[in-house]
């Protein structure tokens, strides 16, 4: 684990992804998440086990580039963002729509 996020791992996660294709991932015991562009494979599986209590088998990273945004004749650029794709072991799983 890297030192830049000792001792603070929850800092690691943003937010889990829902799309139609995490959304079907779900059922081979996979979920996607956004997490800090910073953020190492070692961060982000101790960071998953830590906060779900689970046991992590795999994590798959893409840091794709920044995107560009126009507003009027403003240029800019988005917020740069990492994805997440961790495959749990079997027989555990991550309650992502928790039922009232």
């Amino acid at each position: 684990m890297t030192e830049r996020f000792q001792g603070r791992l929850a800092d690691v996660i943003r937010r889990p992804l829902i799309t139609e294709k995490a959304t079907r991932a779900l059922e081979i015991n996979q979920y996607t998440f956004e997490v800090d562009h910073r953020a190492a494979k070692p961060d982000i599986k101790a960071a998953i086990e830590q906060l779900f209590d689970v046991k992590v088998t795999g994590i798959s990273t893409m840091n794709p580039p920044r995107r560009s945004r126009r507003m009027g004749r403003f240029a800019g650029k988005r917020a740069q963002v990492k994805k997440a794709v961790v495959r749990l072991a079997e027989g555990n799983s991550i309650q992502l729509f928790p039922e009232s």
